[in-house]
């Protein structure tokens, strides 16, 4: 089992929920296969537990990773983290797969110098991610990281909290309202590669944004959003 690799030119890749096209998703594993590989960045989501921790899991709940079916962010992290999630041949008997800490996957990423992606799920109070930013800063490693969020208020609170901090919001159409909006705030884009066309990269590099895109898995397709010159993409098994 290997990448599959591509002519990805000057285009920095970005391991999905780490390489989740080799290990289970979102888990410590997939973090370092992708720390072992030419990666630019690893991408992970978190959520707050009930206990106003931080988890590394997709899902709202745990049903699909674990066959377990518990609500997330209802749970407390130490019951989270008791639960074994299956491995890519539905099995579920290996205790090294758990759901991550934020600072395990942070860890990860700085051992092996890789840009973390980092996308706060749902929507969060202002003080929670500002929790997020400090705990990632103690670390000494919150320049490498790269905040991503469905939540445009989410972004606003890292902005509100470190004015150059990166962040790219992530949406599927564009209007020229959210173009308005994220420029304001000093956002870039993290976009459905399926909304891009060759011009409106073009166009949007001209109005001073970086463009991501997702889940491209496709070499044909990679291939070609390289050639319009897209600065991310964000992938389950492309290298």
């Amino acid at each position: 089992m290997n990448t599959i690799k591509i002519n990805r030119g000057a285009t920095k890749m970005i391991a999905h929920r780490g390489v989740s096209g080799l290990e289970r998703e979102n888990t410590n594993l997939a973090f370092v296969a992708a720390g072992n590989r030419s990666y630019f960045g690893v991408e992970t989501d978190i959520h707050v537990t009930a206990d106003q921790n931080l988890i590394v899991i997709h899902d709202d709940t745990t049903t699909r990773v674990s066959g377990v079916e518990l609500v997330v962010e209802q749970q407390c992290f130490a019951d989270l983290r008791a639960i074994k999630l299956f491995d890519l041949d539905g099995t579920n008997t290996r205790e090294d797969l758990r759901m991550p800490s934020l600072e395990e996957y942070i860890g990860i990423c700085k051992k092996y110098e890789k840009t973390c992606i980092l996308e706060l799920k749902n929507p969060m109070c202002e003080d929670m991610v500002r929790q997020v930013m400090d705990r990632i800063e103690a670390m000494g490693y919150l320049q490498e990281v790269i905040f991503i969020s469905f939540c445009f208020d989410n972004l606003v609170y890292v902005k509100n909290h470190r004015k150059e901090q990166r962040v790219q919001f992530l949406f599927k159409n564009f209007t020229e309202d959210l173009l308005r909006n994220m420029k304001a705030y000093g956002m870039d884009i993290d976009v459905y590669y399926k909304s891009l066309t060759e011009d409106l990269v073009r166009d949007l590099h001209a109005d001073g944004f970086e463009v991501n895109c997702w889940t491209v898995d496709d070499p044909q397709v990679a291939e070609t959003l390289v050639s319009w010159g897209v600065d991310y993409i964000t992938t389950n098994i492309l290298e």
